[in-house]
């Protein structure tokens, strides 16, 4: 029988919403030091069997369907069966983001829910290596992934950091590969800028500025993070000038690192704004649009073409990333080193030599990482409802993985089943 005519009497003729509830409960009942709880327990786990077993014997195929109905709804199962279709193949490694995907500040209390934990859990048993993709510090990544995930998936040698957007890669029980610092291998010049930034940004900074913002504790970006509540309106306010500040302070570095002859005292706007502030603002708004509409918005916006931006300071520019995040943070960070960077290296040190990912993301950090899989046919992509409008617009034109806010473990189960689902034979 072809495959989607068995899921549709699998879920036609089987209770599979009341098996699926027994699973859950199953599979995240809280330890609890009680003979009457773990009775209960008990019985529900062998009622799940006893449910399972109805379905074992009703198909050729049972064990793998009574699985997959046991954790998927419909709609999951039939997605599950499009992918097998389109791509033939199971997903061999997972490639997640962690803050408004994992977990959400608005969903889920900005913890990453009990289900969505036993899910990765199940996956790590099922031998597929998890590699964790943030721009957080090392050390508050390696913090939660311990609490959330346990000390012994995050030690197995088959889980991997990588943190701060690309900037280094950390992965347990691999001896020296253990710590890789991508940013060493960047060159001198690039090094400099940077080194120049992190010196001058606060001490540096307006009076507002040094009273509302804070440092990032990265290891290399340049990342200003609000004082106040992210998301509230004075965050946002003072998450704006931020950006503006140090897009100026970039200019000025960069002028200095390539000892830039021009006459940079001479002012290219209004608001006093030095010629290398100046051209660096007219290189970043050209491109990002939200950059600009920000410059707009704080009078910072100078009216100067982008060719006209001399090519020894053109050139460093290009190499540089400036981002945005509204109301939550402004961040320097190299081009060269990105999440597609820091993949390419956490893959090559868990030896996935052919990738085929699940990318998970809600940024445009993440969507180079999906842009990256789709050119090289290496992976699928999922998003979260409220990711960024180029994330959205990127998963709902490949495979349509669009998930609720918080409902991450919905885009799990479906690859769960897709790789029950792959190792049938055909």
């Amino acid at each position: 029988m072809e495959r989607y005519d068995l899921v549709y009497r699998l879920y036609d003729e089987f209770d599979t919403k009341t098996l699926r509830e027994y699973q859950e409960f199953v599979d995240v009942f809280p330890p609890i030091d009680s003979r009457v709880a773990l009775e209960h327990w008990q019985d529900a786990s062998e009622e799940l069997e006893s449910r399972k077993d109805e379905i074992r014997s009703s198909f050729a195929a049972g064990e793998t369907l009574a699985e997959v109905a046991a954790r998927t709804t419909r709609d999951q199962a039939f997605t599950a069966l499009d992918l097998e279709a389109r791509y033939g193949r199971a997903v061999n490694v997972l490639v997640l983001d962690v803050d408004e995907t994992l977990r959400s500040a608005g969903g889920t209390d900005n913890e990453i829910p009990r289900d969505t934990l036993h899910v990765l859990t199940e996956f790590h048993e099922a031998g597929i290596p998890i590699v964790i993709c943030t721009g957080q510090t090392l050390e508050n990544v390696k913090g939660f992934a311990i609490q959330g995930l346990g000390s012994e998936i995050v030690h197995s040698g088959n889980l991997s950091i990588v943190y701060e957007t690309g900037n280094g890669v950390f992965t347990p029980g691999h001896g020296a590969d253990t710590k890789q610092l991508l940013y060493e291998d960047l060159d001198a010049e690039i090094r400099d800028v940077f080194d120049d930034v992190r010196a001058r940004v606060l001490p540096d900074a307006p009076e507002d500025l040094r009273r509302g913002c804070h440092l990032q504790g990265n290891e290399f970006n340049v990342t200003m993070k609000p004082n106040y509540e992210t998301g509230s309106s004075r965050a946002r306010e003072i998450i704006d000038d931020a950006l503006v500040y140090m897009i100026d302070l970039l200019g000025g570095a960069v002028a200095e690192a390539v000892d830039w002859s021009g006459d940079d005292t001479t002012e290219a706007g209004d608001d006093g704004a030095t010629k290398p502030a100046g051209y660096a603002r007219a290189f970043y708004a050209t491109e990002d649009p939200e950059i600009r509409g920000v410059l707009e918005q704080c009078g910072a916006y100078l009216d100067v073409d982008r060719s006209s931006v001399p090519n020894a300071l053109a050139d460093v520019f290009e190499r540089i990333d400036v981002a945005y995040y509204e109301a939550d943070a402004a961040e320097i960070g190299s081009l060269e080193l990105d999440k597609v960077a820091g993949v390419e290296r956490a893959l090559s040190v868990l030896d996935v030599e052919d990738p085929f990912a699940l990318v998970m993301g809600d940024s445009k950090s993440d969507l180079r990482v999906m842009e990256w899989v789709a050119r090289n046919d290496a992976g699928i992509a999922a998003a979260p409802e409220h990711a960024s409008e180029d994330v959205l617009e990127h998963v709902l034109g490949s495979d349509e993985l669009v998930f609720d806010r918080g409902k991450s473990v919905d885009v799990l189960r479906t690859v769960y089943a897709l790789n029950r689902f792959a190792r049938l034979e055909r």
